[in-house]
């Protein structure tokens, strides 16, 4: 008993000393606690007096935040319209593809070059004397300045220096895209140095001459404005300025060179020539499509809501054409035809190039759809007046281009009762300008270096014909 209660006892005087020492280490710590948030609330009175002092002080704070959230905002417009540029510039490799998969394997190097030339000499002529022809002091027709452009002389009409060197490779690769579109409408019997004469004509004449009447104003050099723009003509991004410009170009070339040899019998009758690579083509279109949200989007040349927007509408009718493209081929054919779905998806895209910042979203899936069945009954259309367009560029950016263009004034609501007529009056000024200048040109290059190839050199192919090598090494 003893015994028990001695342990008992100590095991009583063991908890007072645990609790009270538990008790001196909360205190402890709440103390440091105590002390650092009264460090904390004497370092915010410090920081705000200083805060205080600073705005106060010559009320100079306010304006040089302004300032500064402006400059930010000018870099950030600078950087999009930049990366913007950037996709619009990887189009060239989506449609080199396209029209090297949908043509014969021996005229691939030459589809190549064709490319690769129309973005490097387009870019040297549209910098020289097209980017002031389109955004130039204008009287409505065409400009008369900015020729050589230099953004440093003439940032007064930009916002800022940065943004007028943007705005310059912006609508260099504009420029290319147009000129580009002619080169599947005439491959595989074009002479090389024909071509590339057409290639400079385009991105000196024909492309800026039309894009001044309707872009002028975005430069708005000494408030000069293009006729077309003037009257209320809508095109936000091109599907008649650009697509429609270059599709039109496009059916000059193909019917001043004619159609390949074997394409029509005597009868008149189409005798299919199939594409050599599929995949080239499918991948080239994908390409396009992921370029088609610099084109779209970037045409706001600033960051904001609306891009997001734009990218969707894109998106939007990019998936309408490809489904109505693929299932009038289905019923037509009886099969769903691979290369008609892939003209399909473009187009989508071309058709809602003009209205994607205005258009909702169902109208522009209406719109794109309505492209994808145009397109596939315009290549048939095209075959029965024996015109030959190897990857069908003048139905998907000629045709859907014009209809994009006339969609705003049957579904856009913010588009007035007039605008249809406007839209109309567009679409005919882009035809007759692009289509009779384009086959001028074409026909004094035939009368001259010569635009046709030879029936031995279309034989054995434009590769080893115009460029002394093949594309695939061990194939003929």
């Amino acid at each position: 008993m003893i015994g028990a209660k001695m342990r008992t006892g100590e095991n009583d005087t063991f908890r007072f000393l645990k609790t009270l020492m538990v008790a001196m280490l909360l205190g402890a710590v709440f103390q440091t606690s105590l002390s650092a948030q009264t460090e904390t609330k004497a370092e915010v009175i410090e920081d705000e007096g200083l805060i205080a002092e600073a705005v106060i002080e010559e009320g100079a704070a306010e304006e040089e935040v302004a300032d500064t959230l402006a400059a930010l905002r000018e870099d950030a417009n600078i950087l999009w319209t930049c990366l913007a540029a950037f996709l619009v510039f990887f189009m060239q490799a989506g449609f080199t593809l396209v029209e090297t998969g949908f043509t014969r394997s021996k005229n691939a190097c030459n589809i190549i070059m064709k490319n690769l030339m129309d973005f490097s000499v387009g870019s040297l002529a549209f910098w020289a004397v097209g980017f002031g022809l389109m955004f130039g002091v204008s009287s409505g027709y065409v400009g008369t300045s900015f020729f050589f452009f230099d953004g440093t002389k003439e940032a007064g009409y930009f916002s800022s220096e940065g943004f007028a060197w943007s705005f310059l490779i912006f609508q260099t690769v504009f420029a290319a895209t147009a000129a580009t579109i002619v080169s599947g409408a005439v491959a595989e019997r074009t002479k090389y140095i024909g071509y590339l004469a057409y290639s400079i004509a385009i991105t000196v004449i024909v492309y800026p001459v039309f894009g001044s009447w309707c872009w002028n104003g975005l430069v708005g050099a000494d408030d000069s404005a293009g006729w077309l723009e003037s009257m209320g003509f809508l095109d936000f991004a091109g599907s008649t300025v650009v697509h429609s410009i270059g599709g039109w170009a496009a059916l000059a070339g193909a019917i001043v060179i004619g159609p390949r040899k074997g394409k029509f019998n005597k009868e008149g009758h189409v005798t299919p020539i199939p594409g050599h690579n599929i995949p080239l083509a499918a991948l080239g279109v994908f390409i396009l499509w992921l370029g088609w949200f610099g084109f779209n989007p970037g045409s706001t040349t600033s960051l904001g809501g609306s891009m997001a927007y734009i990218a969707v509408t894109t998106n939007l009718a990019a998936a309408g054409g490809a489904i109505a493209a693929m299932i009038v081929s289905w019923i037509l054919f009886k099969k769903p035809d691979v290369s008609f779905a892939l003209n399909g998806a473009l187009a989508g895209l071309v058709s809602i190039t003009a209205g994607c910042d205005i258009m909702s979203p169902l109208m522009a899936t209406l719109t794109g759809t309505i492209g994808g069945v145009l397109v596939v009954f315009s290549v048939l259309f095209f075959d029965k007046l024996r015109i030959d367009d190897p990857v069908g560029a003048v139905s998907v950016h000629g045709v859907c281009g014009a209809w994009g263009t006339l969609a705003i004034g049957l579904f856009s609501s913010a588009a007035g009762g007039s605008q249809l007529g406007i839209q109309a009056m567009g679409v005919a000024a882009a035809f007759l300008w692009a289509f009779p200048v384009s086959f001028a040109i074409f026909t004094i290059i035939k009368m001259t270096v010569g635009l046709r190839a030879s029936e031995e050199d279309e034989n054995i192919g434009l590769d080893i014909s115009e460029h002394g090598m093949v594309a695939y090494s061990g194939i003929q």
